[in-house]
């Protein structure tokens, strides 16, 4: 028999071409197994069976059992609507179809007994159930039925009559023409070891639960199994990687290191820091290539950490390299870091896009014939042009920002691949982290150096705005400046301009004694860049700007950020902008101003702000009410793998065990030879046979 992989949906009875291609165009389902993979969102208990004379207005869901009386159309045109009257003895209800009129007629007769299911509501003194699931009462699924399960579908398949009953049934239908057990796709071993269900009852169960029970077994095997495989996918390729792919090896830690260690370095290194740089030391020492993740919030200490590894290179005779995700960014690294090494009499270099070729010609000259110790920059870096004498380190600050594609041309500047460290000031949740970077070794920076104070966080309501500015003046007139930061979102970027725009007269009318700046997206990279050079000079004292200032602005001078309309942004987001203050040593301020009529929702992710400057909480908090799609981009962050039925903000004790047990396998018998691993070698290659695994270049 054909494995389910190989059977085509189209020769399902009840399928056929037309519905096959539906059904490929909209969710993916091809074959047999795919269908079979294609899990519920939720379930509703169908297990009682309501009298009509019982229904009350607060009831969700309701199962009835009876016979349409009759059928009436009322209206015109595209209000036109069918009405049936559905009597069970005790008394009647109205049945409302606002489509598919003749194919109702056509399929329900009347004085033929039905199970209904649907929501009733109250319209004109009278229940009625709009558009109801309807049965033939002694249909097979309806009489076995307890839970039952609902199934995403989109409207063009809703159109077609193709919604969740129908994919329900089609799924009972492909599960009685599967003859036998199916092939189990786990070893006995595991499955003992982590007290799992047959891959057989759980398909079933997942499907067609009798109760709560199965259910619940059914979604931990079907879990821990995807993410299982998505772990040992992981771990084995990193385990083969640092097997086979050599790294330089920096034997020492020499003069340029401990003389900067000792003679420059303007403050003492946090516990965290060193820790970090502990790590960092071993993994380069090591022989093989480093691929390591530095997470650390905004204003840890990062740079620091990136400029001694940076040294590490450059005390073995290898070049550095920083690449930084804007021009002003990597201005700012360049700027304090020529400053730090000049004592040392190396030689560090800027490279963005706006420098002219004359002054490009002797940096890239430099390179070539490794002159320039250390080159940073901005996408410029990737350029062909740009070649390395002998580059042995790369580092990536705020590595969300570049696409994987890009980074891969970094990789490739040097014949042994250089060592990567990618830095990101943007918290990643652990269950997050272990998955979309579980090839990376993590490190964290989770202290901020001496001196530095949270920052105090206050949510407002817009009608206390005179307040709001009576505030702004006082830290004005102690010579502090101010950001103001508005929304500017693609679906309404029109009105948000206004509102920025508008915004920043707002401001001008209300403190006319103080020069404004404005920074938004749109402007030209040279005009944006002389306005924040404003700002970060102090010649301009309040910016008004969109997030464009997200990364890569620091002036410890400014301690107030506002942010409006804070309601419409992500906690991530916000916990981001609020970075951008509390860089010096004064007492900082972010202030959330909101309408007063938020959800429920969006009012606890405002507090959740105020109660905390824990980045990990933040981001925790955020995938949690957001879902981890949303935390990082496909696009950006390569991320190879879509889970059906696992979710990384719930399912973290899951995850962890899935991890274990791959681990374990993986340093007994990485190749999966054994006879015993075969099933795993088999699955592992069905699973991942098209994925291109982007994480040796981070």
């Amino acid at each position: 028999m054909p494995s389910l992989n190989e059977m085509d949906i189209k020769y399902l009875p009840g399928v056929g071409p037309k519905r096959a291609e539906l059904l490929a165009r909209e969710l993916n389902i091809r074959s047999y197994r795919d269908m079979l993979y294609y899990f519920p969102y939720k379930y509703i208990d169908r297990s009682k069976t309501y009298h009509i004379a019982e229904i009350t207005g607060s009831m969700p869901y309701i199962q009835l059992k009876g016979r349409i009386t009759a059928y009436t159309t009322q209206g015109e045109g595209a209000r036109r609507r069918l009405i049936a009257t559905f009597s069970d003895g005790t008394g009647t209800i109205e049945l409302v179809w606002f489509k598919g009129i003749k194919y109702i007629t056509e399929r329900y007769k009347t004085g033929v007994e039905y199970t209904l299911f649907g929501k009733p509501t109250l319209f004109n003194g009278r229940y009625n159930i709009a558009h109801p699931e309807i049965d033939l009462a002694d249909d097979i699924i309806d009489r076995s039925i307890g839970l039952q399960a609902y199934y995403s579908t989109t409207e063009r398949m809703r159109n077609a009559f193709l919604n969740s009953r129908t994919l329900h049934k089609m799924i009972y239908t492909l599960w009685h023409s599967i003859p036998g057990q199916l092939e189990e796709t786990l070893t006995p071993a595991i499955i003992e070891r982590c007290h799992l269900m047959g891959i057989n009852d759980a398909l079933y169960y997942i499907h067609f639960p009798r109760h709560v029970e199965d259910l619940r077994r059914a979604q931990m095997r079907l879990k821990f199994e995807e993410l299982f495989y998505l772990q040992l996918h992981l771990l084995r390729y990193a385990r083969l990687r640092n097997r086979h792919i050599g790294g330089h090896v920096f034997a020492h830690i020499g003069q340029y290191f401990n003389r900067f260690y000792h003679e420059i370095l303007p403050f003492d290194l946090t516990e965290a820091q060193k820790k970090v740089l502990r790590e960092i030391r071993a993994d380069v020492g090591s022989g093989r290539q480093m691929n390591r993740l530095l997470q650390g919030d905004v204003g840890s200490g990062k740079t620091m950490v990136a400029l001694m590894t940076a040294l590490m290179a450059i005390d073995n005779g290898y070049q550095a390299c920083i690449m930084a995700p804007t021009e002003i960014l990597a201005t700012q690294h360049y700027e304090s870091i020529a400053q730090w090494l000049a004592p040392l009499g190396l030689r560090t270099e800027l490279l963005t896009g706006s420098r002219r070729r004359s002054e490009r010609k002797p940096i890239l000259g430099g390179l070539e014939t490794g002159e320039v110790n250390l080159l940073i920059g901005t996408h410029a870096l990737l350029e062909e042009e740009v070649v390395f004498e002998n580059l042995g380190m790369v580092i990536i600050d705020e590595q969300h920002r570049f696409g994987v594609a890009q980074r891969a041309k970094l990789w490739k500047k040097n014949t042994v691949p250089p060592h990567v460290l990618v830095m990101t000031a943007t918290p990643i949740p652990r269950t997050l982290a272990m998955t979309v970077y579980g090839d990376l070794d993590v490190s964290i920076i989770d202290e901020l150096p001496p001196g530095r104070k949270p920052v105090h966080t206050l949510l407002q309501y817009d009608n206390r705005r005179a307040n709001l500015y009576a505030s702004l003046r006082r830290q004005l007139q102690q010579g502090r400046q101010v950001y103001i930061v508005y929304p500017l979102i693609e679906e309404s970027e029109k009105s948000d301009m206004k509102n920025l725009v508008a915004g920043y007269d707002t401001v001008c009318a209300n403190f006319p004694e103080y020069n404004v700046c404005m920074v938004h997206g749109k402007m030209k990279p040279a005009e944006k860049e002389e306005q924040m050079q404003r700002f970060v000079k102090g010649e301009a004292h309040i910016m008004v700007a969109t997030t464009v200032i997200e990364v890569g602005v620091n002036v410890p001078n400014a301690t107030v950020m506002v942010i409006e309309n804070a309601e419409r942004f992500g906690l991530a987001q916000l916990h981001q902008l609020r970075g951008r203050v509390g860089r010096g040593a004064d007492q900082s301020y972010c202030i959330l101003m909101s309408r007063y009529d938020l959800t429920q929702e969006t009012r606890k992710r405002l507090e959740i702000m105020v109660e905390t400057n824990d980045g990990f909480r933040i981001a925790e908090a955020d995938m949690r009410m957001r879902g981890p799609g949303d935390m990082e981009g496909t696009q950006q962050s390569g991320i190879a793998f879509d889970l059906r039925i696992a979710n990384l903000a719930r399912d973290g004790q899951i995850l962890q065990l899935a991890r274990d047990v791959a681990s374990a396998i993986v340093q007994e018998d990485e190749l999966l030879e054994r006879p015993a691993n075969y099933v795993l070698r088999r699955e592992l290659a069905r699973n991942y046979a098209k994925t291109v695994n982007w994480g040796q270049i981070s």
